[in-house]
């Protein structure tokens, strides 16, 4: 669970226009309103949203009643009664329509949010500093700062000057085991074969929602036999592809990012021997995910 600082405003102390940005065009934003917005969201997503406090976010996901992950996405509570979810892939119309579908009676407003752009900066934030963020009148700021180093995401606000490829901050978040699905890759796979127990963003003890019989059944009889692993490679190879070893095919490709090298993560067995391993005819060099 991350926290949220909400000090002075952003704009006094915003990076120089210089600071690397870029619009990232495969994230967007939906906003839940009302006074039934986090009972509703604890309902539907994989977390722990009820002990999310204003000013905190965290990682979350919504699932099929198979306990297939549908989307990913960060979820911050900006107010008692207002949450903010920042979707990375998944079409939010699509999205913000078939959760709308789950409300019946409960008063809430879930709304599309264009004018919510989010930015990846490759920088400190501005007033945070590890997994601390900040708000101001006209947007937020969510620190991403890992291993690879500092970066965040500015989430409205006026755009800044820069040249920040978007590919590189898909590459950062494959490097550091944070998957980002194409459409066909939806709906395929359960959060431990994402390893998304590395982000938190699902519980085992909370009360029901989609998909939480699956998951707690694969977690507590100990049936989790497939993880995340990150492959570099000298060409990419296609989501969906699978990954043999020469005798047999044992995995598959779940998201790539071309580049030099290029990186792709796929669900793999949590045990298996040490072999050569290709995808699409490329040879595929196992790496360790970056904290």
């Amino acid at each position: 669970m991350h926290k949220i600082l909400i000090p002075t405003p952003l704009a006094d102390n915003l990076p120089p226009p210089e600071t690397p940005a870029a619009t990232l065009s495969d994230h967007a934003v939906l906003s839940l309103e009302g006074p039934d917005a986090v009972a509703f969201a604890h309902a539907q997503f994989s977390s722990e949203v009820t002990s999310l406090a204003v000013g905190q976010w965290q990682w979350s996901a919504w699932l099929t009643p198979k306990g297939r992950v549908i989307a990913l996405f960060a979820l911050a509570r900006r107010g008692e009664q207002e949450l903010v979810m920042v979707v990375p892939d998944y079409p939010v119309d699509t999205l913000a329509a078939t959760l709308q579908r789950y409300v019946f009676r409960r008063k809430l407003k879930i709304a599309v949010r264009p004018d919510l752009p989010v930015r990846g900066v490759m920088a400190p934030p501005a007033q945070a500093s590890g997994a601390l963020l900040g708000e101001s009148a006209d947007g937020l700021e969510l620190d991403r700062s890992d291993a690879g180093g500092a970066r965040h995401w500015r989430i409205g606000g006026q755009a800044t000057a820069g040249i920040t490829p978007v590919a590189d901050w898909r590459r950062h978040d494959l490097r550091h085991g944070l998957p980002r699905l194409p459409e066909d890759q939806r709906e395929q796979w359960t959060p431990q074969q994402l390893s998304l127990d590395r982000l938190h963003a699902y519980s085992v003890k909370k009360g029901c929602y989609p998909g939480q019989e699956i998951v707690a059944r694969t977690h507590f009889l100990g049936k989790a036999k497939r993880a995340l692993v990150l492959f570099e490679s000298d060409a990419p190879p296609h989501p969906g592809s699978t990954v043999g070893d020469g005798v047999r095919d044992i995995g598959e490709v779940i998201c790539v990012q071309d580049g030099v090298p290029a990186v792709s993560l796929a669900v793999m067995p949590l045990e298996r021997e040490s072999a050569t391993l290709a995808a699409d005819g490329i040879a595929l060099k196992e790496t360790p995910l970056l904290d």
